[in-house]
């Protein structure tokens, strides 16, 4: 976990990344809050990045959920506003951080590509070969079926990311079956997400995660205060896409709403 303050911080933005990737890709975003006078709480996911554990393996999702809430924890004793931004896989952790633990002290929570539902049609004998595994070998890890090209259009990201040491190719057989899950339960139950202002930022051409299931159940929520923002053309990371600057102005411009 590490923070990066600002003189005079108006908040805090806790960021929680996806799966495959770490922290340290998102210096850019850290920046860019750091600018607009907020705090940044991040760090690297069990089985991501540098932290510890089997690299691609979870024993329960709900260890993603303990450690953000953890984070939480820690950003909310800088008493500040806190905003609760979660990218892909980040975004169904920050979901069901606000639908399971206590966190009414987080004034706002922004989605980047939410992985409510994955794009790619996993074939029935792989589905039923991940199942049997996670009862007989959990650990077993097979290829994640991800590249590079299916995030984001900026070569110069694509580069960066294919020769990153700390990139999560392979998952296993659990961590699949965790995930499935609790995109499952999350589109189910959308009336236990907390009443706070949320913004769901949409990428036109996700090859990552299935954005029609994100915006049906952004659709279903029964809060106050929510806005829809789908980008044409823009891919799964709109955050390291070449219209990010857009993207992030558009972001900050939410957040200033609820934070003149």
């Amino acid at each position: 976990m590490r923070y990066f303050d600002v003189p005079d911080a108006r908040g805090v933005a806790v960021i929680v990344h996806g799966a495959g990737e770490h922290s340290g890709r998102y210096r850019w975003l850290v920046e860019k809050w750091n600018q607009h006078g907020f705090d940044c709480l991040l760090g690297d996911l069990p089985g991501q990045g540098e932290s510890r554990g089997k690299r691609g393996h979870i024993d329960s999702f709900q260890k993603y959920i303990k450690t953000v809430d953890v984070w939480l924890k820690h950003a909310r004793t800088k008493q500040l506003p806190i905003v609760l931004v979660g990218h892909s896989m980040g975004g169904l952790i920050s979901i069901r951080t606000l639908m399971e633990k206590d966190h009414s002290f987080v004034e706002a929570l922004v989605l980047s590509s939410p992985c409510l539902q994955l794009a790619m049609d996993i074939p029935a004998p792989k589905k039923a070969a991940a199942k049997m595994l996670n009862h007989v070998a959990p650990a077993f890890s097979m290829n994640a079926g991800l590249s590079p090209e299916q995030t984001t259009r900026s070569e110069q990201v694509r580069e960066e990311y294919a020769r990153d040491p700390l990139r999560v190719t392979k998952v296993s057989a659990r961590w699949y079956h965790e995930l499935e899950k609790a995109m499952r339960l999350t589109r189910r139950y959308p009336e236990k997400m907390p009443n706070i202002p949320v913004l769901l930022l949409a990428a036109g051409e996700d090859y990552v995660i299935d954005k029609q299931a994100g915006m049906a159940w952004f659709n279903d929520l029964q809060i106050n205060h929510k806005m829809y923002k789908e980008w044409d053309g823009l891919y799964h990371e709109l955050f390291n896409e070449p219209e990010k600057e857009e993207v992030f102005r558009f972001t900050i411009g939410f957040v200033n709403m609820l934070f003149p």
